[in-house]
């Protein structure tokens, strides 16, 4: 139990640790100067008022070791220092400077406190127990000062990345907007810390695809990120560059997404058009690569821009073959079609059929008696070669869809 005689004691304590606080700083400020020099620098700036704060403290914790450090701790460090840490911390964020070095710094100050209040209290006789409430009170204070520090540094930082994620998705929008004129890209990009890229391409997912939304958040951080309703959108900055087009297969690859035409940026908007028709006609298993990189495959997508006109086309130049049994209607398609890609080259035609010649001979002769003169007019050559290479049918009113399974396109 404390006496009277204790109380005494802790009060000349006080007294005592407030005349050596000079000396304290000083010595605190020759250590950093070795270990950290910026808070050397900051702790001389700064001597007058740090010495003032100092004083009020040291009083408070000798005030607080007289009770049990348990019950002491929540009280240790004022609603106003923690302010002033949690500030400290935040501007080290803000300057960009790490926060380690800074709590190293709070561990050297309590050390060289420590000792000279322990000296201290030894030549003032304070008991034993009374010192060790007091060590208590000094490492729950500095480990408290370190916390709102750190709280602060990491306040700052999740305030950042939101209001630069903010930024970024405010940056997003407007490149895909046809508002993307270049005095306000580039306004957005300096405010989102974005470097504008010579070109760009857009990733589309769909947003209920969990592995393709977790392997696009995993693109790297110069890469945009959008939630739409509708799709999951990445901007990739120029992906043409050398071992890009490689690496982002790599990347998206059993994702199911479709990567849209590489433009200039004033352009993204109808790459992003393109790139959703690609989208329909994966989900409709014409063109079922993973990832779809748009650029490779503009010759379907032409084809397919107008579903019901290829369907058209089909009823018209295909009609010689509706009547036929779905088997020899199969085996005919299949065969007109090779003959028109490779160009009449029979052999060819029985390699890819992996088929005798003369099998080829017969089913030719069959489509010459059905299809009469129009094999022999090129444009009805190419009418046919428009209505089969591209794609099975994606629509029921599609000839091609009414018998057979879809087919991969060439």
């Amino acid at each position: 139990m404390d006496t009277g005689e204790d109380r005494i004691r802790l009060h000349d304590l006080v007294t005592a640790i407030v005349n050596r606080l000079p000396a304290i700083l000083a010595e605190v400020r020759e250590l950093l100067t070795e270990q950290q020099p910026d808070y050397a620098g900051f702790l001389a700036e700064g001597f007058e008022e740090i010495l003032g704060a100092a004083e009020g403290f040291i009083a408070r914790l000798v005030a607080l070791a007289e009770q049990d450090p348990s019950t002491a701790a929540p009280q240790l460090a004022s609603g106003v220092e923690q302010a002033l840490f949690e500030e400290i911390g935040r501007i080290h964020y803000q300057q960009k400077r790490e926060v380690t070095p800074l709590l190293a710094t709070y561990r050297t100050g309590a050390a060289v406190a420590w000792r000279h209040v322990a000296d201290t209290a030894l030549q003032l006789g304070v008991p034993a127990e009374a010192l060790a409430g007091l060590a208590a009170a000094v490492f729950a204070a500095v480990d408290q000062l370190s916390s709102a520090s750190w709280r602060g540094y990491i306040q700052a930082q999740t305030t950042a990345g939101q209001v630069r994620e903010r930024l970024r998705d405010e940056l997003a929008e407007l490149l895909l907007s046809d508002r993307c004129d270049t005095a306000a890209v580039r306004a957005a990009a300096a405010r989102a810390e974005w470097s504008l890229p010579r070109q760009a391409a857009v990733v589309l997912i769909e947003p209920d695809n969990e592995v393709g939304r977790a392997l696009l958040d995993r693109l790297d951080d110069s890469c945009l990120r959008l939630r739409r309703p509708k799709m999951l959108v990445a901007i990739v900055p120029d992906p043409e560059g050398p071992g890009q087009r490689k690496r982002l297969a790599t990347a998206l690859r059993g994702a199911g997404a479709v990567v849209g035409a590489t433009v200039p940026l004033d352009r993204l908007p109808a790459s992003v058009s393109l790139a959703e028709h690609a989208v329909r006609l994966q989900q409709a298993s014409v063109l079922p690569d993973d990832p779809l990189f748009v650029d490779e495959h503009l010759d379907t997508m032409v084809v397919h821009r107008d579903d019901r006109l290829l369907a058209a086309l089909r009823r018209q130049y295909l009609a010689p073959l509706a009547a036929l049994p779905e088997s020899t209607r199969d085996r005919l398609l299949e065969t007109l079609k090779s003959w028109l890609m490779n160009m009449g080259n029979r052999k060819a035609v029985a390699d890819e059929l992996h088929v005798h010649p003369q099998t080829v001979r017969y089913r030719l002769a069959q489509l010459r008696e059905l299809f009469g003169p129009a094999l022999e007019d090129p444009a009805a050559r190419a009418a046919l070669l428009l209505a089969l290479a591209w794609g099975p049918a994606i629509t029921e009113s599609d000839p091609l869809a009414q018998h057979s399974e879809p087919r991969e396109h060439r």
